[in-house]
């Protein structure tokens, strides 16, 4: 189990390929991994935003964010998993999040990928205020976390 809060940009397929080099022989018995990186757009809201600021309570964060991963542990069965979430100053098309997970089987990645990060943006310590050409905003609500919840075209 892993999760670390990152104050400068990182780079999400570089910290897979640690993750996956520091399992050894665990990865033997890895039949699937599931990941999920999620960047900054620049757009929300239906207007253009130039920067974002992510803020956090250190320690509490990370505690939070630790109690997310052993609830998933204990509802599937998985070898490992990853959180890296930036703080500070983000431009559009930067890396925010990265969630992955591993497991002998693929219902179980997923499904605890796809949970972890739902629950990342629900409930987990973090506060976001854009920058817009119209001014900075605090960022009150998360896009839905499945297709269903969108509009359609």
């Amino acid at each position: 189990m892993s999760v670390r809060i990152a104050s400068e940009p990182f780079d999400p397929y570089d910290e897979l390929r640690a993750a996956e080099t520091a399992l050894g022989e665990r990865r033997r018995r890895v039949g699937a991994a599931a990941t999920f990186v999620g960047s900054m757009r620049d757009f929300n809201e239906g207007e253009a935003v130039e920067s974002m600021w992510l803020e956090h309570y250190p320690g509490m964060t990370e505690r939070h964010l630790e109690g997310l991963v052993a609830a998933a542990r204990a509802r599937w069965q998985l070898d490992h998993a990853l959180i890296v979430h930036r703080v500070g100053e983000v431009r559009p098309g930067d890396p925010i999040v990265l969630v992955a997970v591993w497991s002998a089987h693929r219902a179980h990645a997923f499904e605890s990928c796809r949970h972890l990060m739902e629950e990342l943006k629900s409930t987990a310590p973090f506060w976001k205020k854009e920058q817009a050409a119209s001014g900075a905003r605090w960022v009150a609500n998360n896009t839905p976390g499945s297709s269903a919840e969108f509009e359609p075209r």
